[in-house]
């Protein structure tokens, strides 16, 4: 079993910066693409960004490009979201996840752990 718990959360005025971090139970975390999502309430979660196991390649949701950074530690077995430029409609609960061997990094039908949440709240 995987565990995962997110800390990093806050309130933050626009502009702002929040570094979040996950960490990881387990011994296999290096083989595992890591993601992070995220779900405004009443919206459904979307993604947000992944960093590939297999060469630490990085994917961005539009929305976000430019503003977020992924990174991850395997030594420490803990993934980052480096927030910057924050503004009120990056408000939500952040989740980190793990990618399955299948399927596609943006989809969350397709990671198979998830974290409990860390809320993000913007104000204007």
């Amino acid at each position: 079993q995987v565990q995962l718990v997110e800390s990093g959360g806050g309130l933050v005025q626009a502009g702002g910066s929040l570094r979040l971090s996950c960490v990881a139970s387990g011994r296999t975390f290096s083989r595992y693409t890591m993601g992070w999502f995220r779900q405004a309430p009443e919206k459904e979660r979307e993604f947000v960004a992944a960093v590939a196991w297999y060469d630490d390649s990085t994917y961005y949701a539009d929305s976000v490009k430019g503003r977020f950074t992924i990174s991850r530690d395997n030594a420490k077995n803990t993934v980052f979201l480096q927030m910057n430029s924050l503004k009120p409609e990056d408000t939500a609960v952040y989740y980190c996840a793990r990618k399955s061997p299948a399927g596609n990094y943006l989809y969350t039908k397709d990671y198979d752990y998830w974290g409990q949440g860390t809320q993000v709240t913007v104000s204007s």
